[in-house]
């Protein structure tokens, strides 16, 4: 059985309160790795040409409110 599969039973069987919590570390975790992702990929450069095309929609009055 490997590791991911032991973890799945575990999560599995635990009582409802413990899975929440489980439940909840989870997607805290999940954000937090999101958000390193996003800053790593906004100071490496990978996301300039998105603000680029972005600012040039604004310029051109090609955007809107939200």
């Amino acid at each position: 059985m490997t590791k991911l599969e032991q973890i799945e039973k575990i999560v599995r069987d635990l009582p409802p309160e413990e899975f929440d919590g489980f439940a909840r570390w989870c997607e805290e975790l999940s954000a937090d790795r999101g958000d390193r992702r996003i800053e790593n990929d906004s100071t490496s450069g990978r996301l300039d040409a998105l603000a680029d095309a972005a600012l040039a929609a604004f310029r051109k009055g090609a955007s809107r409110p939200l």
